[in-house]
């Protein structure tokens, strides 16, 4: 699933190509992806509106529009926007003033598409813990010395902490030498704090390289992101990990595919 910085790197990208723009039709390929309203209302409610603002909130996109209302698009494991498009192979495609196409592609159709008179009030919005910019240190460390949960699921829960998936947990414990197993509560002032550095520094480097396309995820464009390159430990299970040499280990933990160092990471 897209995390924070492939989301966020798709935000600012609509930001520079859509503000401003008229949606003037909508094609309705697979009306599935579409939560609400229902179909004839979901184009009725988009149809001659102007795009005001966008916003990102954790991993949900939003487009204000100048009916006073949202469109909430969530990308789920597989959903794409792609400009400009062609309404071929799309779900659901939006015409705009400018004589293009915003094509909202989703292979498994797992996304969400929604219009809402206030997007500050859905379910997701409201159970969603900071995100990691929005905290300081010292919160963060307060919030794992109340947690006995191990640390990786519990920087992956976005109840806890918004915008951090497994890829990006996975990245910033071993850049933190922090073995992904252990109890929250059991990590030092030190560890925490440094836990909080790398979670940040890893999310900033993965947005500077417009995201990880390690599944379906593309850029706007439909180019993939560059940062996978980068990767310390994610996917490199029995390979020599790049600082001792180490075999990198995977075990399923949470439900994931989880990837360390055990030498590395305590």
């Amino acid at each position: 699933m897209p995390e924070l910085p492939e989301v966020e790197t798709i935000k600012r990208e609509l930001e520079r190509a859509l503000l401003g723009k008229k949606i003037v039709d909508v094609i309705i390929n697979n009306p599935k992806v579409i939560k609400e309203p229902k179909k004839e209302e979901f184009v009725k409610g988009l149809k001659n509106t102007i795009i005001k603002n966008v916003l990102r909130k954790g991993k949900l996109l939003i487009l204000e529009l100048s009916s006073g209302k949202s469109l909430a698009i969530h990308l789920k494991l597989t959903g794409q926007l792609i400009y400009p498009g062609n309404a071929k192979q799309s779900r659901v495609s939006f015409k705009l003033s400018d004589s293009k196409i915003l094509d909202f592609n989703d292979r498994r159709l797992l996304g969400e598409l929604r219009i809402v008179d206030d997007w500050r009030s859905l379910k997701f919005i409201k159970e969603l813990g900071p995100e990691p910019f929005d905290l300081t240190e010292e919160q963060f460390k307060k919030m794992l010395a109340e947690k006995k949960t191990k640390i990786k699921p519990l920087i992956m829960d976005q109840t806890f902490i918004s915008g951090v998936g497994n890829l990006y947990a996975t990245e910033a414990l071993f850049r933190a030498k922090i073995h992904p197993e252990r109890p929250a509560a059991s990590l030092s002032d030190k560890e925490g704090g440094f836990l909080f550095k790398e979670i940040k520094d890893t999310l900033k480097e993965a947005i500077k390289y417009k995201g990880s396309s390690v599944d379906q995820y593309v850029q706007f464009s439909g180019e993939p992101g560059d940062y996978a390159k980068y990767h310390k430990v994610y996917a490199r299970g029995g390979k020599s990990c790049l600082v001792c040499k180490t075999p990198i280990k995977r075990i399923d933990l949470g439900g994931r595919g989880t990837y360390f160092c055990p030498k590395c990471q305590k």
